[in-house]
C-alpha cells in the first residue's frame, strides 16, 4: 500500500505530461513509435508521453520572398526580379499529412519553384513588355505554382511581382524619355490653351466686325428710306417749282441760325407750306 501514493503521483504526471492544446490555427499530426498515428483537431488531444509525439501544423495564410534575382530578358537586358508568394496548408488531414510528408520543405521548395518559373517567363518578355505586363506574369507564375504543388497539400493563394527593375545606365535612359514626354505633352497643352485664347479672340472680333457691319448697313438703309421719301415729298409738292424750293431751303437754313429774313409779297411760298401743312391756299 506505501506505494500506492507514488503511482498515483507517476499516473498523474503521465497523464499532464500527455496533454496537447491544439488551437485554431494548427492542426496536429500524431506519430507513435515514428509512425503516423492520428490526426489532432482544434482543441484537447492526448498523447502517450514518450511513446507518441505530435506535430503542429500551420494553416493560416503565409508568404515566401522569392529572393531578388537577375534575369536576362528577352533584349538581352539584365533585369533585377523580385516576388512574393502567399500560401497556406489546406487543413483537411490528407492535406496536412502530405505538406509533412509528400515534400521535405515546401517553403523551400516554392521560392525555388518560383525562381525557375519567373527566369521561364521574362525570359520570353522584353524589359518593356515586362513591365507593363506584370498582372499577365503574376498569372503565369500563380498557375504553374498551383500545377506544381498540387500534391503538396498547399494552395497557391497568390503571387505578386515585388520589383523589376532594369540596370541603372538603362533607368536614365528611360528616366530621360519620360522626362521628355511629360515635356513634349506639357508643350502640347500650353499650345492648345494659346491656340484657344486666339481662337476666342478671333471670333470676338469677327462678331465686333459683324455687328459694326450690321450697324453701317441700318445707318445706310435709313439714310436711304430718308432720300427716298425727300425725292417723294419733290416730286409732290415741288415738280415745276425749282424757285419755291430754294426758297424753302434758304428759309429753313435762315431758321436754323436764327436769322431775320424779309418775305415777298408774293403768296406763292406761303401756298406751298400751307399745301404741306394741309392748309388751303390763301388768296390776296
Amino acid at each position: 500500500m506505501q506505494f500506492l501514493p507514488i503511482v498515483l503521483v507517476v499516473s498523474i504526471m503521465l497523464f499532464l505530461s500527455g496533454i496537447r492544446i491544439v488551437r485554431p490555427t494548427t492542426r496536429g499530426l500524431v506519430e507513435r513509435l515514428g509512425k503516423y498515428h492520428h490526426f489532432a483537431h482544434p482543441g484537447f488531444n492526448w498523447i502517450i508521453p514518450v511513446i507518441d509525439n505530435m506535430y503542429l501544423v500551420n494553416i493560416t495564410e503565409q508568404m515566401v520572398d522569392a529572393e531578388p534575382q537577375e534575369i536576362i530578358t528577352y533584349d538581352n537586358l539584365n533585369a533585377r526580379v523580385d516576388a512574393q508568394v502567399y500560401f497556406k496548408i489546406k487543413p483537411d488531414e490528407a492535406s496536412v499529412k502530405n505538406s509533412q510528408y509528400y515534400v521535405n520543405n515546401f517553403r523551400y521548395q516554392i521560392v525555388s519553384l518560383a525562381r525557375t518559373t519567373l527566369r521561364n517567363i521574362i525570359g520570353t518578355m522584353t524589359l518593356k513588355s515586362a513591365n507593363s505586363e506584370r498582372g499577365k506574369i503574376n498569372m503565369e507564375l500563380l498557375k504553374t505554382l498551383e500545377k506544381e504543388t498540387g500534391n503538396w497539400g498547399v494552395e497557391i493563394v497568390r503571387t505578386e511581382l515585388k520589383e523589376i527593375d532594369p540596370p541603372k545606365d538603362v533607368q536614365e535612359t528611360m528616366n530621360k524619355v519620360v522626362k521628355a514626354e511629360n515635356e513634349k505633352l506639357s508643350a502640347v497643352d500650353f499650345a492648345t490653351a494659346t491656340e484657344t485664347v486666339a481662337d476666342g479672340a478671333k471670333r470676338s472680333e469677327i462678331k465686333k466686325a459683324e455687328g459694326i457691319k450690321q450697324a453701317r448697313i441700318l445707318q445706310a438703309e435709313g439714310e436711304a428710306e430718308a432720300i427716298r421719301l425727300l425725292n417723294e415729298a419733290a416730286n409732290k409738292y415741288f415738280t415745276g417749282n425749282a424757285q419755291v424750293l430754294r426758297k424753302i431751303e434758304a428759309v429753313e437754313k435762315s431758321l436754323q441760325h436764327n436769322t431775320k429774313i424779309v418775305l415777298p409779297k408774293d403768296s406763292e411760298l406761303v401756298n406751298v407750306i400751307g399745301d404741306m401743312a394741309g392748309v388751303p391756299p390763301i388768296r390776296i
